[in-house]
């Protein structure tokens, strides 16, 4: 006869090790474990590609936003008659109220650093013993324009204005009309303003 031997119920053998093997024979504490790594894996490959997402998200905003704040306010200011020449001749605004960055100076010249709508308004101060004519100009084509004829002794004032869609590198700026002249001073009457309505 064969000898049996009895083990209790619950207890190890001598080749288990003291670990509860599931009906196939793996771990089961393992098992869940490994399972519960992989899980948290694949969360937080999931939370930094939605973080880099949102990175990106506030990149463009910020660009949108920085493209919005787009103004210019400036006049001649200070120098008393500027002109007659005998050619058109771009002006120089040499008082700057405000500037984005977009308005240069030292040229007169504005160029558009986002495609999208503007607006822009002028005006020009002079004496009526010579006449004064004024151009806003978009790449070198006339937009609109003032003109004050020779009329007298006095000083007068024009004004005018325009709404421009304009691309990226487009450029505005004022033209004084050949043989006439435009005069300011610390009162400023003589200004080129511009802003950015909306980005197109």
């Amino acid at each position: 006869m064969a000898e049996v031997t009895n083990q209790p119920t619950g207890q190890a053998s001598d080749t288990d090790d003291g670990i509860i093997q599931s009906p196939g024979g793996q771990d089961c504490g393992a098992a869940t474990g490994q399972k519960t790594t992989g899980q948290l894996f694949v969360i937080l490959r999931e939370l930094e590609a939605k973080l880099r997402d949102t990175q990106k998200e506030m990149e463009v905003l910020k660009s949108q936003v920085q493209g919005n704040k787009v103004a210019f306010g400036a006049s001649i200011s200070v120098g008393g008659n500027i002109g007659p020449f005998n050619t058109h001749t771009i002006l120089v605004y040499k008082k700057v109220y405000v500037n984005t960055g977009s308005f240069n100076q030292g040229t007169g010249i504005f160029t558009a650093p986002v495609r999208g709508v503007y607006y822009f308004s002028f005006s020009g101060h002079n004496h009526s013993s010579k006449s004064m004519g004024l151009h806003l100009m978009k790449n070198g084509e006339q937009m609109v324009s003032v003109v004050n004829h020779v009329a007298g002794n006095r000083f007068e004032t024009a004004t005018n204005g325009m709404t421009l869609q304009l691309e990226v590198g487009d450029q505005v700026y004022m033209r004084l009309r050949e043989n006439t002249w435009i005069f300011d001073n610390s009162n400023d009457h003589s200004t080129f303003v511009g802003h950015l309505l909306f980005p197109l």
